[in-house]
């Protein structure tokens, strides 16, 4: 009777019994892909589910809000974060936005003879939609990003587990702070934007089209009423809290440690800037309604 093969390097081994079970080499068979329609379900139920978190977030921060105690040391540090370290990217991007406008509209402009024209076409875009909507929109990505990383650290070391069980709200102590320091803030920025943003338009009629600041001022005061500037600046207080919310919703379903955070943070950007432009579409044909001009 011959001896059984002995097992070289190039056999396969065979199947070994353990526990009862038999353990194989082979690869599981491979999975089918989803189908296109249950792949988009899946999302839609994606987007369902963070609106209902959203609004359910939104529910617990205004009851929270007029809840004693007052955080107001974190508001505090929070307007500092938010407000007065977003001073600089603010003063930047709405003096360059200024004069790269006054030059579009002056390339424009100048083939129909209509430079005098600029003052009321900048003003009055400035003071509708480029001083609150691009300031929400840049900033936004900022402390939105800034609020998700933060929150989002808070949440997978378990900080704001340790809020729970001692008895606190995490939307009194980390939202409420977070969402009235915007709410302020914003206003401010649009304002300062606003200027800066006329400022860098004055500067390049001055010097590169021979438009006077006197004849400027007048001009744009002229085209520009009160209503123009409300419906704008009006906007920026719903901006902050939007961010606010985006920031700290996605900060506090962040999981799977700094990979998480990452995550968190790059969907805070994307969703706060197209929820700005939905907020703004809305609130402009509103606006145009209750504000007539």
């Amino acid at each position: 009777m011959s001896a059984p093969p002995a097992h070289g390097s190039g056999s396969i081994p065979p199947p070994s019994s353990m526990g009862g079970r038999v353990s194989t080499f082979l690869p599981p068979p491979p999975q089918p892909e989803p189908s296109l329609v249950l792949k988009y379900w899946d999302q839609t139920q994606g987007l369902v589910d963070h609106l209902g978190e959203i609004a359910i977030l939104i529910a617990s921060t205004a009851r929270a809000l007029f809840r004693r105690p007052f955080e107001v040391e974190s508001t505090i540090y929070q307007l500092d974060s938010l407000g007065v370290r977003s001073i600089g990217i603010v003063a930047v991007t709405s003096i360059f936005i200024g004069m790269v406008m006054t030059i579009q509209f002056a390339y424009g402009l100048e083939r129909f003879g209509g430079l005098e024209y600029i003052p009321r076409v900048i003003v009055l875009s400035f003071a509708r939609e480029l001083a609150p909507t691009l300031t929400a929109v840049i900033v936004g990505g900022r402390i939105g990003s800034g609020m998700a990383a933060e929150v989002g650290a808070m949440n997978v070391t378990e900080q704001v587990d340790a809020i729970r069980a001692l008895g606190a709200d995490p939307a009194k102590k980390l939202v409420v702070p977070r969402a009235v320091a915007a709410i302020i803030a914003m206003p401010i920025l649009g304002l300062l934007a606003f200027a800066l943003g006329v400022l860098g338009a004055i500067l390049i009629c001055d010097f590169q089209f021979d438009i006077s600041p006197r004849f400027f001022l007048r001009s744009s005061f002229d085209a520009m009423t009160i209503p123009d500037f409300l419906s704008g600046i009006a906007k920026t207080p719903v901006f902050g809290f939007i961010i606010a919310i985006v920031g700290c919703h996605f900060g506090l379903r962040t999981t799977g440690g700094t990979e998480g955070v990452g995550l968190s943070t790059t969907r805070t950007v994307v969703v706060v800037s197209i929820a700005i432009l939905i907020a703004d579409f809305i609130m402009t044909k509103l606006f145009i309604v209750l504000i007539p001009v």
